[in-house]
This record gives C-alpha cells, structure tokens and sequence, in this order.
C-alpha cells in the first residue's frame, strides 16, 4: 500500500504517469499497477488515466491529503526509531517574540547547540503569531494566554508584570504607596494597539480593571519603555521576564512588593487562562522527536522557578527600600 500512495501522489503532483514513472524510477506499467492496486483495496477510482492525461477524480482529491498525512506520519515514526539509536541531527525551525527571543530563547538555544553539535536550528524572532502549519514551524515559544487550539503546548514558565521605576525617578517623584498613588505619576503606557493582558491592572483595585494611567510617553514596543524608565521617563508596568535584568543590575526598583516565587506542586497548577510562557508544537509533524529535545530543553534551563524570578528575588529584598 505504501509504494501505491507514493505513486499515486507523484502522478497527482506531476500530472503524468509517464513522468512520474521517471522519477520514481520505475516502469510506467508497474507505476499504474501499484495505482491499481491501491484503488482496489480503497474500493474506489481514484484517477481517471490515458495515454494523453490524467484527471484526479473526487474520491481522488479527498483522499490525497489523507494520503500524504500518512506518508508522514510514517516519516515521523522512522525518524523517531532511528533516532533512538543516533546522535540527533538536522533543521528545526523555531519561532519566539521578540523580546524574549533575544533575551532568553537565543541564549538557551545556543546551549542546546553545543549538547547537539548535528542540529541546526532556524531562529525568528517576532511578535507575529505565525500559522505553524503553513509556514513549517516546529516549535513556537508563545508568551501570554493560549487560545484553545490543536497544537499541543508545553508550559515552560510564569509569567506575571512588575511595576518599577528608576531610583532617580523615584527621588524626584516620591514614591507611589499604593496602585491608586500610580495615577498622579509618569507611567509609560502601549500605544497604538491593544495593551498586554494585566497592564496596569491589580488585584481588589479599580473593579479589576486597569487603571487609567497616564504619562507624556507611550510607545508600540515595551522594550523601548524599559530603556525609557531605565532613564528616569516614569513608571513601567512590564512582564518579568523582561523587567529582570533591570531591577537585578538596580537600574530599576520594584515599587511594590513583588509576588512570591511559586515553588513546589502548587507551581504546576495553574490557571490556564493565567499568561505564561508555553512552547507549542503540531502533532504528527516531521521533526518531532528533535522539537520535544528542543521544548524539554528550554524548560530545563529557564528552571522552575524560572531564573529571572530567582535573580529578582534575592536581588530585590536589597533594593527595595521603604518609602
């Protein structure tokens, strides 16, 4: 059955027994056998043939995309076996957001290299959300809530907003006691398209809904408003993961205490309408032994708690100081 669906997807895609034959390297009689075969145990025509062409019939455009899913599911198993007994190798493509591409994903992707000298790996980094499918995705890293989807994600870590300010920001501008105070400050806000969930929102203040802050500086890029607040522009309310190396060097200064360091069981029990940072993966694809290295490394070395967390943590009880 195999050498029949192989022979009937070159006919389709070449539109020709003849050249098909050609390139499977066979004879245009055993080409046209195998297809006859086929057809034989579906219990229906498939292609309609002659000496000068040949027509996919309806029975034969449905079944094609079944028939090349199972040439690769097949492909995908091999590949899985073999690499059981090999040192893995070969192409994946992964995609992350922007920012955290840069400051974390690159970074771990790097060390996954040097275990894995015969992987190669194609990293873009961008906040588009790209259809895995079309553009032959393996890994996705996605930051913030997951849509309800086929993919199948992986939590690799928390994520939650920390609001900070630079310590000469604060000495001029006094610092807010509360989020209510965060409303007769300079906060930097998103501008231009719909803001990250939980900017500006806290617990038991304001319905739940955020607060209508307001500064002379807004910005499309959140990265910009860190390097912004870094200089004294106001107050920030970012993602940890990007806020961590900020508060760690002192260049900026958590206002308000901080959220406590999931530890333990309670760690893995999350919400899964919570933002988190997930790596997804489509089921059945090619790759897929080397995507689940890839996905069960980076959740490794991002740790749980999640480095950044820890740095902050043991950083942050030293500078903070009370207002």
């Amino acid at each position: 059955m195999i050498d029949g669906l192989k022979c009937f997807i070159t006919v389709v895609e070449l539109g020709s027994l003849s050249k098909a034959a050609v390139q499977l390297e066979m004879a245009v009689s055993s080409v046209s056998r195998r297809i006859d075969g086929l057809e034989q145990e579906l219990g229906a025509r498939l292609l309609l043939r002659s000496s000068r062409q040949v027509i996919v019939t309806d029975a034969g455009e449905r079944f094609l995309p079944r028939a090349r899913n199972i040439l690769a599911e097949l492909a995908d198993g091999k590949s899985a076996v073999q690499e059981l007994d090999s040192e893995p190798r070969g192409l994946l493509t992964v995609t992350a957001p922007a920012a955290f591409g840069r400051l974390h994903v690159a970074p771990a992707i790097a060390a996954f290299l040097q275990q894995h000298p015969l992987i190669e790996v194609d990293l873009h980094v961008s906040d588009e959300v790209v259809d895995l499918s079309a553009r032959r995705v393996d890994v996705a890293v996605r930051a913030g809530v997951l849509p309800a989807s086929d993919l199948v994600a992986t939590h690799l870590a928390g994520m939650n907003r920390v609001v900070s300010a630079s310590p000469a920001y604060l000495a001029r501008h006094g610092w807010p006691t509360s989020p209510e105070d965060l409303l007769n400050h300079q906060c930097l806000t998103v501008n231009g398209r719909v803001p990250p969930r939980g900017w500006w929102r806290f617990e038991g203040v304001n319905g739940n809904q955020p607060l209508p802050v307001k500064g002379k500086l807004r910005c499309d890029d959140t990265d910009s408003l860190l390097h912004a607040a870094i200089c004294g522009a106001g107050i920030v309310h970012l993602a940890n993961w990007l806020a961590s190396d900020a508060i760690v060097s002192g260049q900026l200064v958590p206002v308000f205490p901080m959220l406590p360091v999931e530890r333990g069981p309670h760690a893995l029990r999350r919400d899964p309408g919570e933002p988190a940072i997930h790596a997804v993966h489509m089921p059945g694809r090619s790759n897929q032994a080397k995507a689940q290295l890839l996905i069960r490394h980076l959740k490794a070395y991002f740790g749980s708690p999640a480095y950044w967390d820890l740095a902050m943590e043991i950083a942050g009880a030293g500078q903070r100081r009370a207002p």
